[in-house]
C-alpha cells in the first residue's frame, strides 16, 4: 500500500484508455504520454494495460507501506526517495517506510510512476482511466488527494531481478537502482526540439492560403488555459476562404481543430468525440508522446508529413518497442 502524504499539482491513474464507447459520448481519455506509461509497465513486468500514476509538473509525496519494485519514466520531475536523488527510464527497488517525492522539473510537464502488479483500482467499462470531467475511473474518479491509500497488486510472475539484484542487503539503504537503463533513443523525445509533425487535417483546404503558410510556418504558443481535453495554441489567426458550417464528426487525440476566433485548439487525451470546428490538421501518431510533454509558455511548430510516412514512422517505432521489450525480459532472466 501506498500512501499520499501531499497530492501535487495533478496526480491521477491512468492506463491506456477506455476504447469502444465513443459511439456512446463516452471519452478515451488514459495516459497523456503512452510511451512513458508503456515503457515504466515494462520496466517492473507489467503488461502494457497495468494502471500507473500520472504525475504532472509538481509531483506527490508518497509513503511505500511496504516493499515495491517500482519504475519512473517520462519527464525528468527530480524524483528523491527519504532526500536522495534517483534515475529515471530504469527499476527500483524501494523499501517499506521509505518516501518518494518529487523536486523541481528539470525536463518535460508529465511523469509516470509504476509498480509490479499495477494500481488496483476499480475498472470502469474496462479501464481504470480517470475520467475528471465524469468523475470516473481511477481513484474514485479524481484526483489524488492527501490522506489516500493505494493499493498495488501482487505480480502473476515477479521478475526475479527484482529479489534477486535490486533488494538493498543492507537494512539503512532505503531503496536501490538497477544498473542498467533505457537508451535515449527511447528517452530523448522529452526535449522537444524540433517541429511536430502533422498530417492535412479534413477541412485543410478550406483555410486561406495565408493560413495554411502560417500555420506551417509560424510558432503557436500554447496558452495556460489549456489541459488534458486540450492545448490551445496562440499564434497567427487562421481563416476558411469562405464561412462554411461543418457538419459534426469524430475526432481523435492529435487532432488540430480551429474555432471562429481563428487561435487553434490541439485536441489531447480527454478530447470530445466529435468535433464540429474545421479541422485543419492532425499530428502524427509518433510525435503525441512529445506533445504530452510540452508545458503552457511553450513554442510548437508544425512541418507538413504524410499519412504513408506517418504510418512508417509508427510501425518503426512498434518494432522498436519490440525489441525494447525482449531486451527488458532478459533482464528479468
Amino acid at each position: 500500500m501506498i500512501s499520499v502524504l501531499k497530492p501535487g499539482l495533478m496526480t491521477t491513474i491512468q492506463d491506456l484508455g477506455r476504447y469502444g464507447y465513443q459511439k456512446d459520448g463516452v471519452i478515451v481519455s488514459g495516459a497523456m504520454d503512452h510511451q512513458a506509461h508503456r515503457i515504466a509497465n515494462l520496466l517492473v513486468g507489467n503488461s502494457d494495460e497495468a494502471a500507473t500514476m500520472e504525475i504532472t509538473l509538481m509531483g506527490p509525496v508518497l509513503e511505500f507501506q511496504q516493499d515495491a519494485f517500482i519504475a519512473i519514466c517520462g519527464g525528468n520531475l527530480t524524483p528523491m526517495i527519504d532526500g536522495d536523488s534517483v534515475s529515471t527510464w530504469k527499476p527500483l527497488y524501494i523499501k517499506k517506510g521509505s518516501e518518494l517525492r518529487f523536486g523541481q522539473p528539470k525536463k518535460g510537464f508529465r511523469c509516470y510512476l509504476s509498480i509490479s502488479g499495477g494500481f488496483q483500482v476499480e475498472k470502469v467499462m474496462g479501464s481504470s482511466s480517470t475520467y475528471l470531467r465524469a468523475n470516473m475511473g481511477g481513484f474514485d474518479g479524481r484526483i489524488l488527494e492527501k490522506g489516500d491509500q493505494l493499493r498495488f497488486g501482487v505480480p502473476g510472475s515477479q521478475p526475479q531481478y527484482s529479489n534477486e539484484q535490486l533488494k538493498p542487503a543492507d537494512k539503512a539503504t532505503s531503496f536501490n537502482e538497477a544498473s542498467w537503463f533505457v537508451g535515449p533513443e527511447f528517452t530523448n523525445y522529452t526535449k522537444n526540439d524540433q517541429p511536430i509533425r502533422v498530417m492535412q487535417g479534413r477541412e485543410f483546404d478550406l483555410f486561406t492560403e495565408q493560413s495554411k503558410e502560417h500555420f506551417l510556418k509560424d510558432a503557436f504558443k500554447i496558452d495556460s488555459k489549456s489541459d488534458r481535453m486540450g492545448y490551445r495554441l496562440n499564434g497567427a489567426a487562421l481563416s476558411l476562404k469562405n464561412k462554411k458550417d461543418i457538419i459534426s464528426e469524430a475526432v481523435t487525440f492529435g487532432t488540430i481543430q480551429v474555432p471562429p476566433d481563428g487561435n487553434p485548439i490541439l485536441l489531447l487525451a480527454d478530447h470530445q468525440t466529435t468535433g464540429g470546428y474545421p479541422k485543419i490538421g492532425q499530428v502524427a501518431s509518433v510525435d503525441l508522446p512529445r506533445i504530452a510533454q510540452m508545458r503552457p509558455g511553450e513554442k510548437i511548430n508544425f512541418t507538413p508529413i504524410t499519412h504513408e510516412e506517418a504510418q512508417r514512422l509508427l510501425l518503426e517505432k512498434e518494432n522498436h518497442f519490440k525489441q525494447l521489450q525482449r531486451g527488458i525480459a532478459t533482464k528479468f532472466r
